[in-house]
Order: C-alpha cells, then sequence, then structure tokens
C-alpha cells in the first residue's frame, strides 16, 4: 500500500503503523490458550491505544479470549478495550 495512506491513518489515529504490524507479526503464532501470553498481547494493545485497562477489564478479556478460542487480532481487542 501507498505510504501515505499509512501516514494518514498514523496522524488520525495516533497509532504508529509499525507497532501495529509489528503487534500482527507477533499474533500469527501465538498460543490464545495461554493466559501469559493473552495478558502480554492486551498489554501490548492498550499501549500501542494508549489506553489504560483495569485489572477487572484485562480479566474479563483473558478469560473471553481463553474461553471462546477465538482467534485473535488488533482491532478485536481494540473493541474489548474499547467497550469499557
Amino acid at each position: 500500500m501507498d505510504n501515505n495512506f499509512f501516514k494518514n491513518i498514523e496522524k488520525k489515529t495516533g497509532v504508529n503503523m509499525k507497532d501495529v504490524f509489528d503487534l500482527a507479526n507477533s499474533l500469527q503464532h501465538a498460543n490464545f490458550k495461554d493466559e501469559k501470553t493473552v495478558r502480554s498481547v492486551i498489554k501490548r494493545v492498550a499501549q500501542i491505544a494508549n489506553r489504560k485497562v483495569p485489572k477487572e477489564l484485562e480479566d474479563k478479556i483473558v478469560q473471553t479470549i481463553i474461553k471462546d478460542g477465538k482467534s485473535l487480532d488488533f482491532s478485536t481487542i481494540a473493541n474489548m478495550i474499547n467497550k469499557k
């Protein structure tokens, strides 16, 4: 894609696209049945999105992901974080 496209997204969202791509790459082979891995991913997404995630919300997200065994991506976690 065009580099200007990503620069426009960065300007509008304040989210560094390199961080998003690095996160996406790390998710490809992650074990989402492992609580430690899931918590780590949630913390990275919160950091990238510049959001604080209360412990109760983190616990709820972790349990949902581990229980449902859904595939995980940046958008899924970001949506969960923003629903607080």
